[in-house]
């Protein structure tokens, strides 16, 4: 009588058919939502790399899942899906966001300007040193004055004209050394005017504009360096979001 092998089957491997049609359909699912005119090119990296994971983990049943896109929280899956509706409201931000980028490309790379977003709306940095000398509001129209008709011509584009928007003055933590501004909220103040009156000059609706000053109490970076306080002196003009209006 021949004896039973003591050998322990092999487990079963019908499971990664089910689980490959998951994943596929998962694909599909991700692609039909997919847009090409708003390409994230770090999600797009992150979801390659996890999509890689996932296939390695079918060849290896040891590899423990794939790569999370986000760091949230599960609670912050109801805030995601409440803010689906302005999803399309955002979108014209997102696009203005590139053209800008792209047309402020030599700005951008010289670092007088950057361009940045944040719960404010799109927001375009100018570099104080740029335009304004240390502690001075008058701007230096001579060296500026091609950037800010490209600005005022940006601020035209047919999708900005039911948009808002907000000219910041900052300043660094430094005391003002002249008798013109008492302080620095004169100073900040008074740099936002001066680039909102050029700005108008060159052809912007004055009425959908607002001014604020802020000194030194919204710094970017430690004022404890120099280059931290260059940074903090700056102008920042913001194509605000509907919240914000």
């Amino acid at each position: 009588m021949a004896k039973k092998s003591n050998e322990p089957q092999k487990p079963s491997t019908a499971w990664q058919g089910t689980y490959g049609d998951m994943i596929t359909l998962m694909l599909c699912f991700f692609v039909m939502l997919y847009d090409p005119s708003e390409v994230d090119t770090t999600t797009l990296s992150q979801i390659q790399a996890s999509l890689a994971i996932q296939e390695e983990s079918m060849e290896n049943p040891t590899t423990t899942g794939g790569m999370s896109l986000t760091a949230g929280r599960l609670a912050d899956l109801g805030n995601t899906v409440n803010s689906l509706p302005s999803v399309e409201k955002g979108k014209s931000l997102g696009l203005a966001k590139k053209k800008a980028i792209s047309l402020f490309a030599p700005e951008i790379h010289s670092a007088k300007i950057t361009i940045s977003s944040d719960e404010r709306g799109l927001v375009i940095t100018l570099a104080s040193d740029a335009f304004f000398e240390e502690g001075s509001a008058d701007l230096n129209i001579e060296e500026t004055r091609e950037i800010l008709l490209k600005l005022s011509k940006f601020f035209q584009e047919p999708e900005l004209q039911k948009r808002r928007f907000r000219i910041e003055g900052h300043t660094d933590s430094n005391p003002v050394s002249n008798e013109k501004y008492p302080s620095n909220w004169e100073l900040s103040a008074a740099r936002a005017l001066n680039t909102l009156h050029y700005l108008s000059d060159f052809g912007v609706d004055e009425s959908k504009f607002s001014i604020a000053g802020y000194a030194d109490t919204r710094p970017v970076f430690s004022n404890d360096t120099r280059e931290g306080q260059a940074y903090n002196r700056r102008v920042d003009i913001i194509i605000l979001d509907e919240g914000h209006f």
